[in-house]
């Protein structure tokens, strides 16, 4: 018996988004929702009390980064235990970072690729892609690693979040059309070999989890309509929306997902956060996002604004706070922009720490209040005016 379900609350008329709950064994997540990402099982900089203080609803940990460390994760009960963050889970499974080693440019190169993608600063390459999986040499220990769909599972499940995700060969904007079809044809393989392994793994370690799948496909109509097809067959609880891509293309490359996809499933849009994303997201169909984006860019002092993102190394004397009506707690508590930034380039630890925890928060709550206010306006039946609002103002 599975303790994971999804609900459907409100559909936007007419289109493919919706708002909902996602139940898991560690509580719910009401969607739309932003999850924070917690690679390593933490937020840098941020604690976890410091999440609840600005409704952080569920954190996104990295199977790759935990992999070495998941014996002794499973040894404390799973994810939530070990780490301490009591509410829902999700562990990516690796893929993206094993196939990113492929070349310094962020492609994914392999051996088999090589007669498709000439264009590559690197002549030796970190990862190497098989039917098996992915062979890589650790950047940080240089020593040779292998993962595949079967590995992926093993290190997701001994992680133990409430959710956690097939393993899949992410593709590049540099892939030919060709590539792409023999790439997914593995991500389709590697799909059920993931499935046949987590029925194996799942109730061996005291913890249930749900197994999503995760659909590629480039940029390509009919390879994302076929793929969403056969998966959604598949024994998945939800589905991953992977790939790489242009911006101007999310929102079609997502209509033909979801169109395909069965609808009583949830849906997670892998790695993007900003508010236009988040919103042709939803409007497409997705329920959860996640992205390093707004703490990564907010130890480099890019904050979030209602008006746009700034740089706050521009504010030396400023007393503004960083964003007028937000409800962080840098802003609850009159910080300004000029004293954050003052933190920032002190050169003093302690106060660059209180600056990264800052700004860290401003902007968490800020793309998190902006997905609370997305499921509002589908809730009162105003989404139409508010993604209109938000596009003539932006």
């Amino acid at each position: 018996m599975s303790d994971f379900s999804f609900e459907i609350i409100q559909h936007i008329p007419g289109e493919l988004g919706r708002a909902g709950i996602i139940h898991t064994p560690h509580g719910d997540i009401k969607t739309p929702a932003f999850m924070t990402v917690g690679t390593r099982g933490e937020v840098r900089y941020v604690s976890f009390d410091d999440l609840k203080s600005i409704s952080a609803q569920a954190m996104l940990s990295n199977g790759y980064h935990l992999r070495n460390v998941s014996p002794e994760i499973a040894e404390h009960g799973g994810l939530a235990a070990w780490s301490g963050w009591n509410g829902p889970t999700l562990t990516d499974s690796g893929g993206f970072q094993v196939m990113s080693l492929g070349s310094g440019l962020g492609k994914v190169v392999s051996m088999e690729r090589e007669k498709h993608v000439t264009n590559t600063a690197h002549t030796e390459r970190l990862a190497h892609v098989s039917e098996e999986g992915v062979s890589f040499k650790d950047p940080f220990t240089g020593e040779e690693d292998f993962i595949g769909p079967e590995e992926s599972m093993q290190i997701q499940c001994r992680i133990g979040a409430d959710i956690h995700m097939a393993y899949d060969e992410l593709t590049s904007l540099a892939d030919t059309y060709g590539y792409n079809v023999e790439a997914l044809g593995r991500t389709e393989r590697w799909a059920q070999r993931s499935i046949d392994e987590h029925i194996k793994l799942r109730d061996s370690l005291g913890y249930r989890q749900s197994l999503y799948g995760v659909l590629q496909g480039g940029r390509w109509e009919d390879l994302r309509r076929s793929t969403a097809k056969k998966l959604g067959k598949m024994e998945f609880d939800g589905f991953g929306l992977g790939g790489a891509f242009l911006k101007e293309d999310l929102g079609e490359i997502l209509r033909w997902c979801n169109e395909e996809l069965p609808e009583e499933k949830p849906r997670h849009l892998l790695g993007l956060s900003h508010p236009d994303d988040i919103l042709i997201g939803t409007l497409m169909g997705a329920d959860t996002f996640d992205c390093v984006a707004p703490t990564r860019e907010a130890r480099h002092g890019r904050i979030y604004t209602k008006h746009g993102n700034i740089n706050l190394r521009k504010y030396a004397d400023s007393e503004e706070l960083l964003d007028e009506n937000c409800d962080c707690p840098a802003c609850s508590a009159g910080l300004t922009r000029g004293y954050l930034r003052a933190l920032w380039k002190s050169g003093d630890p302690v106060k660059k720490a209180e600056f990264y925890n800052a700004v860290s928060l401003h902007n968490l709550r800020f793309i998190i209040r902006f997905t609370e206010d997305i499921r509002t306006a589908i809730l009162e039946g105003r989404f139409k005016e508010f993604y209109d609002l938000f596009f003539a103002s932006s």
